[in-house]
């Protein structure tokens, strides 16, 4: 992923400056490259051969590719093209970050880009093969570019479902979409994920800015420079959300790599705020004790540490949609009990989806979205859970037409089979911890804000399960360990 990925770039980025030449070219302007020319992917990459003299075909010079074909006396391969790339071309593009007039122009993105990455196809002729497959893509027409995108989200996808190191990666692009649609961004909206990985909450904010009409010129260009603003700690991660949104047409995405967690969140200001907040942040982590500081509520699991960054992140009626372990809701630790009490004093939750097992590939952790809002206290609380009849997993994914029932009943928080609404006084009052003093001398049980869901119109099955679905089940598990052990041996 790493490595195709910077190939695609350079591509990409060539067939973007044939676009703004000739849109230059129309306007009668005159179009200053940003790579210089030695160092252009047709020049170092796929040199082609010259038309004929008086040949004429219009479409091979409209590509600026002569006859499309490469030309194998110029093209460099084996340890001259290894030579080339690792000595000059990563150089030279690595300066654009230092060379660039601000952070907020391509030039230095590229220089971000290529100072975090390293070539690591070992073999010339190799990356030949490479770059002559790429070469044959192209990127100029909007088909084009979508498809291009199109690629590469699948690539993410495919990592996430591998669930190695791109795992994190990928939060399933139909929940992604339907958490957008549920927010809603308007223009003039600023879109914040602070645990951006492949940046997906922001590039599909902005395909669905895309699919409202009468935007104009200005409504583009607050888009590209004042919408999405994103964070990421790892740098494989960074590097894959800038391409991510670079390749989906975001110019020079606002995205700093950083460590969220390492910010202290008693400094942030209301300069610092957004109006909007999604992310799905990862969970499971164990932060050290000096990251812990930064926040009011202790704890070491990273999702909650996240959860606090964005509330206090979040404008006065700004929205949010934060994808976290359903145990969030039902914990009776200290830190959990007060993150849910902070949440329901200081937003409004007015929406828990509940998620089925098997949701995110590769991950066994059930988990749930919360909708709230800043600014007012959860007076009522509106559950929608989330039932299939079908086991979600690798071959089965989860798609929009499985959450168009949520979509639909959210707008009015009608109850239904899968639906559900609880008032907070009764969040709080069923919700009762150990007991504690009260300050005059006796002792109280103090509420722990318990918020699980618990669908009261499916009656819990106490009975015991037919010995077929039993032995079916155990038959399902035994072929997919053979799979498995199929698998691993092949590898060995």
């Amino acid at each position: 992923m790493e490595q195709t990925s910077w190939i695609l770039f350079l591509k990409y980025l060539d067939d973007l400056e044939k676009d703004r030449k000739d849109a230059a070219e129309l306007s009668g302007k005159t179009y200053t490259t940003i790579i210089a020319p030695e160092f252009r992917w047709e020049v170092w990459a796929a040199p082609k051969l010259a038309l004929p003299k008086g040949h004429r075909d219009d479409v091979s010079k409209a590509e600026g590719n002569g006859n499309g074909r490469l030309d194998h006396h110029k093209a460099m391969t084996g340890d001259d093209l290894m030579d080339f790339v690792n000595g000059k071309l990563f150089p030279y593009l690595r300066k654009f970050k230092t060379t660039a007039e601000s952070p907020d122009t391509i030039e230095y993105k590229i220089g971000e880009i290529f100072s975090e990455i390293k070539n690591k196809i070992q073999s010339g002729y190799n990356l030949r093969e490479v770059i002559n497959l790429i070469d044959e893509l192209r990127f100029r027409s909007s088909t084009e570019k979508h498809e291009l995108s199109h690629l590469y989200e699948e690539k993410l996808k495919k990592m996430g479902n591998a669930g190695r190191n791109g795992g994190e990666l990928y939060t399933p692009r139909p929940l992604v979409k339907v958490i957008i649609k549920v927010i809603a961004p308007e223009i003039g909206d600023t879109i914040y994920d602070g645990a951006g990985g492949s940046m997906g909450f922001l590039v599909e904010s902005f395909e669905y800015y895309k699919t409202k009409k009468n935007l104009t010129t200005k409504d583009m260009e607050t888009l590209q420079k004042r919408t999405f603003y994103g964070k990421e700690k790892k740098p494989l991660s960074y590097i894959i959300g800038v391409m991510n949104m670079i390749l989906h047409g975001i110019d020079a995405p606002n995205i700093l790599h950083t460590n969220t967690l390492a910010e202290n969140i008693s400094d942030i200001q209301e300069k610092d705020r957004y109006k909007i907040v999604m992310a799905n942040p990862p969970f499971g982590g164990d932060e050290r004790a000096e990251v812990q500081q930064n926040f009011p509520i202790k704890t070491s699991e990273t999702a909650f540490l996240f959860l606090q960054h964005f509330i206090k992140i979040l404008k006065a009626g700004g929205r949010a949609g934060i994808v976290i372990k359903n145990t969030f809701l039902s914990n009776t630790d200290n830190a959990s009990v007060s993150l849910r009490k902070q949440l329901l004093e200081t937003c409004n939750l007015h929406t828990v989806l509940d998620l089925p097992g098997g949701t995110f590939t590769g991950a066994g952790v059930k988990t749930v979205v919360l909708f709230f809002e800043k600014g007012a206290p959860t007076k009522k609380v509106w559950f929608y859970q989330l039932n299939l009849d079908r086991n979600l997993g690798k071959t089965n994914p989860l798609n929009e037409n499985d959450l168009a029932d949520f979509v639909n009943l959210q707008k009015s928080k009608a109850d239904s089979e899968n639906s559900w609404t609880v008032d907070i006084a009764d969040i709080i009052g069923e919700s009762t911890g150990t007991l504690q003093s009260n300050g005059t001398g006796t002792m109280q049980r103090a509420p722990t804000y318990d918020l699980s869901a618990k669908n009261p119109h499916k009656q819990a099955d106490s009975a015991l399960r037919a010995p077929r679905d039993i032995l079916a089940e155990m038959k399902s598990l035994d072929e997919e360990s053979a799979e498995i052990l199929k698998t691993v041996k092949n590898l060995l």
